[in-house]
């Protein structure tokens, strides 16, 4: 029973001694009303009072009630958020490296000028995809083209001389030739004249001959041997001047090769004055204009190869000890939000940012305070995502290497 129900019962008892109490039958006052009378009207009475507390009292409930599962709904949803941190805490974010200390890298070619002259000609615009062996720059060439020229034509007129050392050659064999017949013809004679004043000397000798006969046979005998002397000397001095000629011949191949090399260099400077790209990349950061003067070293341009890119992430000195190179990583580019990138660790520098630096610090002088060095890790790009050209050289990164050795065996599968 309700508390107004219980109070309504206890009034009515209470009024109903009352009238008990102070009437008489004689009197004629009204009798003592039953209890099923009272019960009956307090129900008739109040139908409407007896609903209401039960109505009031549940409002208050449910309003309560309401709250408490507010509250623990937020409790339910913490407790699964946390435990679920947790679990991917103690399965995988407790092996992940990070650093957003990462940029994107390419090894750019700077073009320089290897010719002077005035800039003719920029053959592509600014930010061009270029293949290898595109024309880039054309080099006024007008003197390098006279320098070849003249280096062809010094070369024709060398070898024009060396023709006529040949033919010279040529007619000294025959020259020769000449020294010698003329030597066996004074040799014959000799040879006559010796036979001819033995003769003499015999028929002296006897007495059958004069001497004036004798004399002569002795002087053609003497003047004989010097024809052949001379003779002699006419084959040597010709042997010797074919010598001479075959060295002046040599001496003229080695100025010809001279000026062939001399003609290599004009045709090689000539071949600078136009400038093509090495590698395939984007044509970028020109520095000159057409009818600019290009001295020999200037730098004229930039080609980035954006096939080949490469990420450069500097990890502090306490992240390295679980780093090895094959490891999985997970890279976020800024600039291109939503696409899921993995990578992999290719190799770890040998030495920190500071150890190549043109003042390297020395740590051995002065008050020393001790900062934590980062070292650069690179992270090789898959070559699908790098052909894409989605990563351009410079671009700020965030790198999350996978240290567990099961990610690393599935990424080896999966490359």
């Amino acid at each position: 029973m309700a508390p107004r129900e219980q109070s309504a019962v206890r009034k009515a008892e209470t009024d109903a001694n009352d009238t008990d109490e102070g009437a008489t039958p004689a009197s004629g006052s009204p009798a003592r009303p039953r209890l099923e009378d009272v019960t009956a009207r307090r129900t008739k009475e109040s139908p409407d009072t007896v609903a209401d507390a039960p109505a009031a009292t549940g409002s208050r409930w449910a309003r309560l009630g309401r709250r408490q599962k507010i509250f623990a709904g937020l409790g339910a949803v913490a407790v699964i958020a946390l435990a679920a941190f947790g679990t991917h805490y103690f399965l995988v974010g407790r092996y992940m490296i990070s650093t957003d200390d990462a940029y994107v890298r390419a090894n750019n070619t700077m073009l320089g000028a290897r010719a002077s002259g005035y800039l003719a000609k920029i053959a592509v615009g600014d930010n061009t995809e270029v293949k290898a062996g595109d024309l880039l720059f054309q080099i006024d060439d007008g003197d390098y083209k006279i320098a070849v020229d003249n280096a062809r034509a010094k070369i024709a007129t060398q070898e024009a001389t060396i023709k006529r050392i040949a033919r010279q050659a040529v007619a000294q064999q025959s020259a020769v030739e000449q020294a010698q017949a003329q030597l066996e013809s004074t040799q014959a004679a000799a040879k006559r004249a010796e036979a001819d004043y033995v003769r003499q000397s015999q028929l002296s000798e006897k007495g059958f001959a004069s001497k004036a006969t004798f004399d002569q046979s002795l002087a053609t005998r003497d003047q004989s041997n010097a024809s052949v002397q001379g003779a002699q000397a006419n084959l040597d001095a010709a042997q010797a001047q074919i010598d001479v000629i075959k060295a002046q011949q040599a001496e003229a191949e080695g100025q010809l090769g001279e000026l062939k090399t001399a003609l290599a260099k004009a045709e090689r400077d000539l071949s600078f004055t136009t400038i093509r790209a090495p590698i395939d990349g984007v044509f970028s950061n020109r520095l000159v204009n057409e009818g600019d003067n290009i001295s020999v070293g200037q730098r004229l341009a930039n080609v980035v190869p954006l096939d080949d890119v490469y990420i450069d992430a500097n990890f502090k000195e306490t992240q390295l000890a679980r780093i090895r190179p094959g490891q999985p990583v997970y890279i976020s580019v800024d600039a291109v939000k939503g696409r899921d990138i993995v990578g992999s660790v290719e190799s770890l520098s040998p030495a920190s940012g500071s150890v190549f630096t043109l003042l390297p610090p020395d740590n051995a002088t002065g008050n020393f305070t001790k900062i934590v060095q980062r070292l650069p890790v690179r992270v090789r790009v898959p070559k699908t995502v790098a052909h894409e050209n989605l990563l351009r050289a410079g671009m700020s990164v965030v790198v999350d290497v996978d240290t567990r050795q099961s990610a690393k065996q599935a990424l080896a599968k999966v490359e």
